[in-house]
């Protein structure tokens, strides 16, 4: 059987990436053009310059994507690309990119959720991986998801509040670190101890599976009230050790509750050195399989989308030209 080629688009927030992936699993090329250091004077990603940076370096990112992998557009199979949710005016430039190169080329275009790419991601590593209970940590979701199938899958919980990755990028903000926060205080941490503040763990006892962090978030900035001089790498640990407590528990009691026997996780907080110490730990401790995406593709990247577009295209689900973008949608819902 021929094989089958897809190249993906994504250009939700502040990466540019373009990538050729084979039978949803095969990474051929994966280009990722970071735009890190042109927001890291504003402490966070601002929209116009993110979209302006796309339109900049969309065309450069797809061609060296196709040339890494030894391939042109004319051999690919299908054409992916991101339509949510992210910012509306970076998700234009991607979507965009790929309906034109589909439309010209008369290749299938499918549209993927972004949140979705990040669920499935751990099937590109271990075709075995469903079914599984997964965590998708990142920036702006936090949530918790029993899949069985491809396609096939059921949010448990997800975070009221503060996004796991949101409460990094605001604690570092209130300790005077770096942008983006999460690898700040990961770094800062490993000189900390982590039981040196007794933060609270929102919602870790709560039958609930949804997560809560602006209540910690709110319990460091009372701290630092209190301690104008504070140890910035206890403070670093300690709240750390927080976010994770809460992450892996509800993991780990998810998978307890569900049966199943393989836990993943996926987004750019998963890459958080202690949380991947910690959920592995207690994997191993209840006889649980731990499924850890590669840091590479945990942060924004084309490989997943197509990887995802793959499954999808052989499942005969396409996608219209007249699909627009839809910033503010959430997992499960297909395009």
């Amino acid at each position: 059987m021929a094989s089958v080629k897809v190249l993906g688009i994504e250009t939700s927030c502040d990466e540019t990436s373009a990538a050729v992936v084979e039978d949803g699993v095969e990474i051929i090329s994966n280009v990722v053009s970071s735009q890190i250091e042109l927001h890291r004077p504003y402490g966070g990603v601002v929209p116009e310059l993110a979209s302006r940076n796309h339109l900049q370096l969309i065309d450069g990112v797809v061609k060296d994507a196709l040339e890494k992998a030894g391939t042109s557009i004319t051999e690919m199979d299908a054409i992916a690309a991101t339509y949510g949710p992210g910012l509306a005016s970076s998700l234009l430039i991607g979507l965009n990119t790929g309906k034109g190169i589909a439309f010209a080329t008369g290749k299938p275009f499918i549209a993927i959720n972004h949140i979705e790419a990040h669920l499935y991601s751990p099937v590109m590593t271990a075709v075995d991986a469903l079914p599984m209970v997964s965590l998708i940590v990142s920036g702006g979701h936090t949530i918790l998801v029993h899949a069985t199938g491809m396609g096939r899958h059921e949010i448990l919980g997800q975070t009221v509040d503060d996004a796991a990755g949101e409460a990094f990028d605001k604690v570092a903000k209130l300790l005077g670190l770096g942008y983006p926060g999460g690898p700040e205080i990961d770094n800062r941490a490993k000189q900390g101890h982590a039981d040196a503040i007794n933060f609270p763990r929102s919602m870790l006892d709560n039958a609930s599976y949804n997560f809560s962090f602006s209540g910690l978030k709110t319990s460091v900035l009372y701290y630092l009230r209190k301690n104008p001089q504070p140890n910035i790498a206890d403070v670093c640990a300690s709240f750390q050790e927080a976010v994770v407590d809460i992450l892996v528990g509800k993991a780990i009691r998810a998978a307890l509750d569900t049966g199943v026997k393989t836990v993943s996780a996926s987004g750019g907080v998963s890459i958080n050195s202690r949380f991947r110490d910690k959920l592995a730990a207690e994997c191993d401790r209840r006889g649980r399989r731990l499924l850890l995406v590669p840091p590479p593709l945990c942060t924004d990247n084309a490989a997943m989308i197509a990887a995802l577009a793959f499954f999808k295209l052989q499942q005969g689900r396409g996608s219209d030209f007249a699909l627009e973008v839809a910033p503010s949608i959430g997992l499960g819902v297909a395009a």
